[in-house]
């Protein structure tokens, strides 16, 4: 008979998905990859759902170095500093205090010398936090933008391309205003594969995307965009490419290095990790379903791996939602709905998955736990499983049954962290 039941299994799921957030706090990472400070100004800018934290373990690590500059993190992701500046704005859709931040950012990097140094604090959600429309759209335009492009089933590196093209901060431009002095940036990757261009939409990195490409996305997704949008992309002015600007690129968290820490933690507990890989894509209810088919085999066959054991695996799926009226729930919710649909109950496998920032699309979760009774819970609490994930509704399903998992604001974002228990 095994060893695990839903109290200890849960316990367990808990404590490694927090070892993974762990592994990325800021205030542990930063100071081991920090440069040599400079002989003249040393300006702080940056933008994510982790900025806050990264300027606050700045300033902890340099002290005696005098540093100005501002940051713009998602609302109620502020931390107190003495030096740096926080604003906070809206995240996914951006909003005026976006734009804000994106104008006092590029302020702030005017006027600089060879002997000055910009660091730039990068982690995921900079997209929508620092907002600065190209020559002749709106803020509004940007908005209905980021709303098309987060409905439309498009990967993130899809829609980085999109935003890039129409920003007079990301894709390098950043980069570019803040020559001739040195940009040093300190990254979190949220993105598949640590790409540093993709990463809030690469404001200091070179954009390997091209108008064309962004021609073809907008077609291929039918994305709806107003008339101001698509006349940029006539324009077709490109953004900044490899050398065009100077990058010193330096990763302090990422997804695979919060697995391997949510893999160490599995150990300590007596189960055998597997990380199936940092990066999964694709359609939330359908990865789940392909997860459920892997821990089937894992808990009937030993297939891929023995238990007790854990399957571990990040990345970011995307949830479609079309044109029809969609409830509340984000890729976590959506994939572990579709996971307990299809274990239908099965003995012996709990899960967890959720968003390492915390916040699971735009509801108050990180993401959810799945045990074999949760789909007899959601049923007792009069919700229809099935009809919860057709309708985009898993966090009401979740919340019904008392299985979501609710963290706050973690500061730091290395995207999402699934984990699956086999007993």
């Amino acid at each position: 008979m095994s060893a695990w039941n839903d109290h200890s299994a849960k316990d367990a799921l808990n404590r490694i998905f927090m070892a993974a957030v762990a592994s990325a706090d800021p205030a542990k990472v930063l100071q081991h990859h920090l440069p040599s400070p400079p002989k003249g100004r040393c300006v702080v800018v940056g933008a994510g759902k982790a900025s806050a934290a990264m300027a606050a373990a700045l300033e902890a690590a340099w002290p005696h170095v005098d540093l100005s500059g501002v940051v713009v993190t998602r609302y109620g992701h502020a931390v107190p500093t003495t030096r740096i500046e926080i604003i906070e704005a809206s995240h996914p859709v951006p909003d005026d205090k976006s734009a804000e931040a994106a104008k006092r950012i590029l302020a702030a990097v005017e006027g600089l010398t060879a002997d000055d140094m910009v660091i730039a604090l990068i982690s995921g959600g900079g997209s929508a936090l620092m907002v600065a429309p190209a020559e002749g759209m709106a803020l509004a335009d940007k908005m209905a933008v980021n709303r098309a492009l987060l409905a439309s089933g498009a990967t993130i590196s899809e829609m980085n391309a999109v935003r890039k093209h129409l920003s007079r901060i990301k894709g390098g431009r950043l980069a570019l205003a803040a020559k001739p002095a040195r940009v040093v940036s300190l990254l979190i990757s949220d993105v598949p594969g640590d790409d540093p261009s993709e990463i809030a939409s690469g404001p200091t990195v070179a954009d390997p995307s091209d108008i064309e490409t962004v021609r073809e996305i907008v077609s291929r997704y039918a994305l709806d965009l107003p008339e101001n949008v698509r006349k940029v992309l006539e324009k077709g002015e490109e953004t900044p490419k490899a050398g065009d600007i100077e990058e010193d690129i330096r990763l302090i968290a990422a997804p695979s290095l919060a697995l391997q820490a949510a893999a160490d933690e599995a150990v300590k507990l007596g189960l055998t990790p597997l990380i199936l890989g940092d990066s999964l894509e694709g359609e939330s209810r359908d990865v789940g379903a392909v997860m459920a088919g892997i821990a089937l085999s894992a808990s009937r066959k030993g297939l891929p791996v023995k238990g007790p054991a854990v399957l571990l695996s990040g990345g970011e799926t995307t949830v479609t939602i079309g044109k029809g009226p969609a409830g509340k729930g984000g890729r976590n919710t959506e994939f572990l709905l579709s996971l307990a649909l299809t274990l239908k109950g099965a003995d012996g496998i709990w899960a967890i998955a959720g968003d390492s920032d915390g916040i699971d699309g735009v509801e108050d979760a990180a993401g959810a736990v799945v045990t074999p009774d949760t789909l007899a819970r959601m049923r007792k609490a009069g919700v229809d499983p099935r009809q919860s994930l057709v309708g985009h509704d898993s966090y009401t399903a979740f919340r019904a049954a008392g299985d979501l998992v609710v963290t706050g604001p973690t500061l730091t974002n290395v995207n999402d962290i699934r984990a699956i228990l086999i007993g």
